[in-house]
This record gives structure tokens, sequence and C-alpha cells, in this order.
């Protein structure tokens, strides 16, 4: 491959994406709002864009598939989450939770799919969740985001197969990141989601990373258009 857009690559599910796409060889622009992405782009000898990926990107899009020579997948591992259930939610709120996770993604593959077709192994992963599956109670924003995002991935992979093209999407369960982080605080919490898991733990950033980087290869040639669920088996435990 010889150029991957990582969004939300600061932290988290998109740093460790970064770090093991590039550790396979691929290159890679590591872009996030923050500027601490800059320094793990450095450590990794890669470029970085500070951006909202819920604006316009299309400047960054050029930019990337100028500095990677060529843009050959996406992976968009952005996000955020609002605890805000019915009676607390706003419009603006809403809007801004399906913007960055469902949106940006929907706009940057359309940006992209001039350099995709051109690529030998194109592939769009997009870190869905679990809770686009079983969802929760008090976070319905999140949970539309991340149950349309499946949807958006079999529309898209319906659409861009015949330009060679495979969308596909990364269902984590209960990870430990910064997102995550809040709830970790409270060991009640914590104590429950690790009970959760057939697995007894929580999940690392590097084990869903090393499925995203699993559908991107070449071999993940044949798959498209579904998720893989990286729960520790939370899902089957309930």
């Amino acid at each position: 491959m010889s150029g991957v857009v990582v969004t939300g690559a600061a932290s988290g599910i998109g740093l460790a994406c970064a770090e093991v796409l590039v550790e396979q060889g691929v290159r890679v622009s590591l872009w996030d709002i923050s500027p601490g992405v800059a320094e793990h782009a450095g450590r990794l000898g890669m470029p970085h864009e500070v951006v909202d990926v819920s604006g316009d990107l299309t400047e960054s899009v050029a930019r990337a598939a100028e500095e990677l020579d060529g843009l050959d997948g996406l992976v968009h591992a952005a996000g955020c989450v609002a605890v805000e259930p019915v009676g607390a939610f706003t419009a603006e709120s809403w809007d801004a939770v399906l913007g960055l996770n469902l949106r940006a993604q929907a706009l940057l593959v359309q940006l992209m799919h001039p350099h995709l077709v051109t690529s030998a192994n194109a592939s769009v992963v997009g870190i869905s969740s679990i809770e686009g599956l079983v969802a929760s109670a008090w976070i319905p924003a999140y949970c539309a985001s991340k149950a349309g995002m499946l949807g958006m991935t079999r529309s898209m992979a319906a659409q861009l197969g015949s330009d060679g093209i495979r969308v596909n999407a990364v269902c984590p369960g209960f990870i430990e990141t910064p997102m995550l982080g809040p709830a970790l605080e409270l060991a009640e919490l914590k104590a429950e989601l690790e009970s959760g898991s057939a697995l007894g733990r929580l999940g690392q950033p590097r084990e869903v990373a090393e499925a995203v980087a699993f559908l991107m290869s070449e071999k993940a040639s044949f798959i498209t258009g579904t998720e893989i669920v990286v729960d520790g088996g939370f899902i089957s435990h309930h």
C-alpha cells in the first residue's frame, strides 16, 4: 500500500492502528484535531494533519495523496461520545456526534474515491462499536452513529466493489482508551466491564488495531461489506 489516512490518530485505537500499519511497512498520514498528533507522527517518521475531520477535508485529502504518493485506504477512528439520553441531548450535540463519527467517514470516502480507484488494494475500515449492535440506554447519538456506520459500510461495499474498493468495519468492545477513561476510574464499573467479557478483561487498543490491519491488507482481499467484532466475547457473554 502506498498510503493510508488514519483519523483520530493522536491516541487510543487510532494511534494503535497507525503504529501497527507503519510496523507492517505502510505509509500513514496521521490525522487528529489534537496538536499532539505531531509528536506521534514524528516518532513514526510519517506526515500528519491537525484537522477537524467534521469540516472541509478537500485540501487535506489532496495533501495526503501528495505526501504519501497516492492513497490506498482510510481508517476512520476519530469519534466522540456524549452521555446524553433522551431528554438531555440537544440538536447541536446530536449533530456533533453524528457528524464526527459517521458523516466525516462518508465525506472522506467520497473525496478519496478518485485516488482509491487507482489502487491495487483499496480498503476502507471504519471503527464502529458493539454499541452499534447491542446499544446502551445512555448514549443514543453514539449508538445511532455506530449502527449507521454498519449500514453505510454495506452500502458503500455494494457500490464500490466494482471499483476494487473494499469497505469494512470493526466493532470494538470495552477497550482501555482515553474515551473509556472516565468510566474506568469507577472501580465498580471497571470490574463490571471486565467480568462482562468472556475473557474476563478489558481489551487493548493494539488488539483492535491488529484486526484493522488485517482488513486493510491483501490477506483480506475477498472480505467486504461486513464487520469484525473485537470484544473479548462481551456480546456472546450476555
